[in-house]
């Protein structure tokens, strides 16, 4: 069984004479372990593609199946619920709280799970230590660099082990040093058994996935596997 199966999706905007099919029947299955990137320019529909299959945006029809479970028909506070805990998220923007430190940034999504004070801080120094930054955990973002910021953002994706990680252009705002840094730790979470979803532009960065799912005009164009 599929880790994550996606049958005949559309989101469609302006339903009528200007509708847009941001994804056009889309159907899509993704096993445990895989090292996916999804490409397409600005405007495919990989990223409306991305917040489907990270339950951040519900399809105008379709059925999305994760881990088994028809998570399309689930209420809002349900699929938040999952998303939490099932799923790691990293942004191109970095989305961290600019007054919280390092630490305390990481620890943000344990809170919202109802983790204990001591476990939350224990997987957050894990988190921060893993990517590098265990001599950074109370700078603020303003203090770090984008490249350390974007490893905090790591560290907060990947702190509560969740089986999916979803990283959306996570080296678009990034030097092409800081830019290696992350695949490095992306690829390192892979080999640990991770299904890795990678969203991007760039044919370099896609090329370091196992599979290339290339979309076009909300539907998927081509589907290789090396």
């Amino acid at each position: 069984m599929a880790l994550i199966e996606i049958k005949d999706v559309y989101k469609i905007y302006n339903p009528g004479e200007n509708e847009v099919r941001a994804l056009d029947g889309v159907s899509l299955e993704i096993n445990e372990g895989e090292f996916v990137a999804i490409i397409g320019q600005s405007g495919s529909g990989k990223s409306t593609l991305m917040n489907t299959l990270g339950l951040l945006d519900r399809p105008t029809s379709g059925e999305y199946f994760l881990s088994g479970r028809d998570v399309a028909t689930l209420t809002d506070d349900e699929q938040s619920e999952i998303r939490n805990k099932q799923i790691g998220f990293i942004f191109q923007g970095f989305n961290l709280i600019p007054s919280l430190t390092a630490i305390d940034n990481v620890e943000l999504p344990l809170v919202y799970r109802g983790m204990k004070k001591e476990e939350r801080n224990r997987l957050s120094l894990e988190a921060l230590e893993r990517v590098g930054l265990g001599k950074r955990l109370h700078h603020r973002p303003s203090q770090m660099s984008g490249g350390q910021q974007q490893r905090v953002a790591i560290a907060r994706a990947v702190a509560a082990k969740p089986p999916v990680i979803l990283a959306d252009e996570p080296t678009g705002n990034l030097d092409s040093s800081s830019g290696r840094e992350v695949m490095r730790i992306l690829h390192e979470l892979s080999d640990e058994g991770r299904t890795i979803i990678l969203i991007t532009h760039d044919n370099e960065i896609a090329e370091e996935a196992n599979r290339i799912i290339r979309i076009q005009d909300g539907k998927i164009v081509s589907d290789k596997t090396k």
